[in-house]
């Protein structure tokens, strides 16, 4: 009898898999990049984040405008009038809040029977109206809050869609993990099937000798039936964690082979706190869009702010316009300028109180309040969550030193006791005991080296360096 292969030599679990090809953490990650759910639904998200700031930029671009209106009214028989205006126009709003307006028209009018010296008279005009808030609505800072709070949107839907990214490339390492673990628990219980086999067969040579009793058979029979049943409760396991990994990994189609997997080497140092948060402050995608939220309220507060004050608009117009009897002869007149206008005015409109406009504003400030409130809050938080990583790395690590002790015992203990079987010195139920602290110090030493790995998977997703480590460039 062999004590077989060691905890961490994860096989194969079935024909299938060892003959598909090698499967690396670094292609399911790809793969899960490429087509998992979660990250085309989140990647949907930042498309409609752009969209709405491309419909709060088009808030500033001129509006044209065009029309043209027939007229005709009649008094009483053979008396009328009849008049067709044509207009055309550009507006357009500036970030200080003021609206331009540059239009020109074209009129022609007649009456029946002619009663004015042009019978018909034609009348165009040119004019520029300007109208400029000053207290209500002025200045780029309010006018352009929409867009800068759209772009501040824009940002924490990159920043949600790299915390997916990240969430993904995580649970993608967890279940390639978990896979691992499967198979090599599988492998175990299949050795251990192999070693209570052999254990059962000498037991029935040794009985045709009468050197064992039938309940020494029958021992090493329940022993077998055992490590049966450990072995389809484990191919089970490796079943479901195949198709864990293959949903992260965007696959449809769940009888695909999975080829040969293995737990990667670790390359990094025992981490630190100091650097982990420090990682973690910087580039944590929920702390940077609370960071953009408490902006977006702050451009809240501002706009609220402006708007508790009263409306006060200055407005001017000047303009040009010309009569005769042709149109080309009224559109010289227009430019020779003979007839002009001008305009200006200045409203003020201010509600009873205010009182809607400064409980806005109130109510602006507490939300800002409150998104920084969060802020500290999860500061805090991600200091426990660094703190807790950071530790589970380090009690990995001296776990899996531990339980590679234990297995290197429990190999010994079981060759001694098997040794003493042989020459007679020990029983089937000694070795049977034995051969489960072997296979249980085994699977104990995989389960410890893959907890490591998922601390890791763990701190890293904390750190946000996921990116980095995987080469995973996302467009801001």
């Amino acid at each position: 009898l062999s004590t077989g292969l060691r905890a961490q030599d994860a096989a194969p679990a079935t024909p299938a898999a060892a003959a598909a090809p090698a499967l690396t953490l670094e292609t399911c990650i790809a793969r899960a990049l490429e087509k998992n759910f979660a990250l085309r639904i989140s990647g949907l998200g930042k498309d409609v984040a752009k969209e709405a700031l491309n419909v709060a930029q088009a808030e500033f671009e001129p509006t044209f405008t065009a029309s043209t209106q027939r007229t005709m009214v009649q008094t009483r028989p053979n008396v009328r009038a009849d008049s067709t205006d044509t207009r055309l126009g550009v507006a357009q709003q500036l970030t200080s809040g003021a609206t331009v307006n540059l239009s020109s028209s074209l009129n022609r009018s007649s009456t029946n029977p002619a009663g004015v010296p042009l019978n018909p008279a034609y009348n165009s005009d040119v004019s520029l109206a300007v109208s400029q808030p000053l207290l209500r609505g002025a200045g780029s800072e309010v006018n352009r809050a929409t867009i800068e709070r759209t772009r501040l949107s824009v940002s924490i839907a990159n920043l949600s869609y790299k915390g997916s990214v990240l969430q993904v490339v995580r649970d993608t390492e967890v279940a390639y993990y978990n896979l691992v673990f499967a198979r090599g628990q599988l492998a175990v219980k299949q050795h251990s099937l192999e070693l209570a086999q052999a254990l059962y067969n000498e037991n029935k040579a040794r009985r045709s000798t009468g050197v064992a009793t039938d309940l020494d058979v029958l021992t090493a029979e329940v022993g077998v039936a055992t490590a049966r049943n450990g072995v389809v409760t484990a191919e089970q396991q490796v079943r479901n964690s195949e198709d864990a990994l293959l949903a992260l990994t965007g696959q449809t189609e769940f009888n695909t082979a999975v080829g040969a997997v293995s737990l990667p080497e670790i390359a990094d140092p025992t981490p630190s706190f100091d650097a982990s948060y420090k990682l973690a402050r910087e580039n944590q995608p929920d702390y940077r869009s609370t960071e953009a939220a408490i902006k977006q309220s702050q451009i809240d507060a501002n706009t609220a702010k402006n708007g508790a004050l009263p409306s006060l608009n200055l407005g001017g117009a000047v303009g040009l316009n010309g009569t005769d009897r042709t149109y080309g002869s009224s559109f010289d007149r227009t430019r020779d300028g003979d007839g002009r206008s001008w305009q200006v005015d200045l409203s003020l409109s201010v509600p009873w109180g205010l009182h809607a406009d400064r409980a806005r504003y109130r109510s602006a400030l507490a939300t800002m309040r409150q998104q920084q409130a969060r802020l500290e809050q999860f500061d805090q938080n991600l200091v426990v969550q660094v703190r807790s990583a950071v530790r589970a790395v380090e009690t990995s690590q001296q776990s899996v030193e531990i339980f590679t002790k234990a297995t290197e015992l429990a190999v010994k203990q079981y060759e001694l006791h098997l040794a003493r079987f042989k020459a007679g010195l020990s029983t089937s139920r000694q070795v049977l005991e034995n051969q489960d602290d072997l296979e249980a110090a085994r699977v104990n030493e995989l389960l410890a080296r893959v907890n490591l790995r998922t601390a890791l998977a763990n701190l890293h997703q904390l750190e946000s360096s996921s990116l980095d480590r995987y080469h995973i460039t996302l467009a801001d």
